[in-house]
């Protein structure tokens, strides 16, 4: 019987690294999940913004939490804004495949 009790054990231990990458990969695709809804909203902003004749890009890092206004990249041509947003990085390397676009457009200039 204790044999038995020693190889789950070991399987045990096998299979905790598993766990954890699984674990990790998971809340990285629910980041990457939150930060499009978040760049979305940003992009909005910004055009919200430029047709009160406001700072678009301040109005988009303004709409995000403080987490993620150092991760947002914010361009405007025109009355188009565009914001990409990264996630954080918890799994090396998959934050910079997971990046979130959105534009958002202010319409005809008046």
């Amino acid at each position: 019987m204790s044999a038995e009790r020693g190889q789950a054990s070991v399987e045990l231990a096998a299979f905790l690294p598993l766990l954890l990458i699984v674990v990790l990969v998971v809340a990285q695709l629910l980041a990457a999940g939150r930060c499009r809804e978040l760049v979305g909203q940003a992009a909005g902003a910004g055009a919200a913004a430029l047709l009160q004749d406001e700072d678009p890009v301040r109005a988009a890092r303004r709409a995000l939490p403080g987490w993620s206004r150092g991760r947002l990249d914010v361009t405007v041509h025109g009355r188009v804004v565009s914001a990409v947003l990264r996630p954080p990085g918890l799994v090396p390397g998959l934050s910079g495949l997971l990046r979130a676009r959105a534009r958002a457009d202010a319409g005809p200039t008046p």
